[in-house]
């Protein structure tokens, strides 16, 4: 009886992620493929000024995907608008299938990659550590103040150029937890999807204490300081 019991509830489980697949299938399809693609990349012949990321190399979960679609990624950091808020236009239902289908789709192995490049990591001596957010200041203000701005909101100097080509993110306001800010930073933008190359990796010019370093100062300066 038992066993019956788990084959029917397991049955009902399957049953209810492949209507869950089938729906964000469908969405993605009316709504999300003209941006993003059929296999969730860009068709280069369009042209957009910033392309929307591939989304077979996003460093985003499947929770973090439906934070982008709900309230828009400007909401969370981006310069731009072009991914908007679909919060007005789908019900809850409709949000949580479709970062299902993304996730499932086009990257279901970016968890186990994130903590597989994590864990590679090079430790922090001890000593190191009391040092970290010195080291990080120092860093931050040489290099990443440049696009982010010296308080991290996305404005500085680079972003005031006559073509308006630099759009780095509110680092504030951002989504992503910080194995994956300093998976970002060390491996850059394109290499998690982006098709700009503004995002550099630094992993040839910093040592990982370094990065690590970087990401320990901007969470305790800068992170979760504004209301969502």
């Amino acid at each position: 009886m038992k066993i019956l019991v788990f084959i029917l509830l397991f049955l009902s489980f399957l049953h209810g992620s492949d209507a869950k697949y089938k729906l964000g299938e469908k969405l993605y399809k009316s709504t999300c493929i003209s941006c993003h693609g059929v296999d969730g990349n860009t068709d280069p012949n369009v042209e957009f000024i910033v392309n929307p990321r591939d989304l077979s190399k996003t460093i985003l979960n499947e929770e973090q995907t439906y934070q982008i679609i709900k309230k828009g990624a400007h909401f969370w950091g981006a310069a731009s608008d072009i991914m908007p808020s679909f919060e007005n236009n789908f019900n809850e239902k409709d949000i949580r299938s479709l970062a299902y289908y993304v996730s499932k789709k086009f990257n279901p192995n970016v968890q186990e990659q994130i903590e597989k490049l994590y864990s590679q990591r090079e430790a922090i001596p001890e000593s190191k550590k009391s040092k970290m957010l010195k080291r990080g200041k120092k860093i931050y203000k040489r290099n990443c103040s440049w696009c982010h701005g010296v308080t991290a909101h996305g404005d500085g100097e680079a972003t005031r150029n006559p073509e308006k080509s630099i759009f780095p993110y509110d680092l504030t306001k951002t989504l992503l937890t910080n194995e994956q800010m300093f998976l970002y930073v060390k491996y850059g933008g394109q290499y998690w999807g982006t098709h700009k190359d503004d995002m550099t990796g630094w992993s040839k010019k910093y040592d990982d204490y370094t990065l690590e370093s970087v990401i320990k100062y901007i969470e305790v300066n800068f992170r979760n300081k504004n209301d969502k």
